[in-house]
């Protein structure tokens, strides 16, 4: 029960070929790799962005004591 022998696995693919026809597989593989590149220029480019030199500013006079509060030192 744990393993498929050779034979479900054929008609698996019987199966998937019937649905998707053989020039429809090679065209949805390429559309995911083309998805995964424009992913990956995505996140090469938010790493950019991120590291452009953006710095965030601190004042002396601020402490934050919890994620939403401020108060001012006087």
């Amino acid at each position: 029960m744990g393993s498929f022998s050779i034979w479900h696995w054929l008609i698996v693919l019987v199966v998937v070929l019937l649905l998707f026809g053989r020039g429809k597989i090679p065209e949805l593989m390429g559309d995911m790799a083309k998805g995964i590149k424009s992913f990956k220029k995505g996140m090469s480019e938010d790493e950019e962005a991120d590291t452009s030199g953006k710095t965030v500013e601190h004042r002396n006079d601020e402490t934050v004591t919890s994620g939403k509060e401020k108060t001012s030192k006087s």
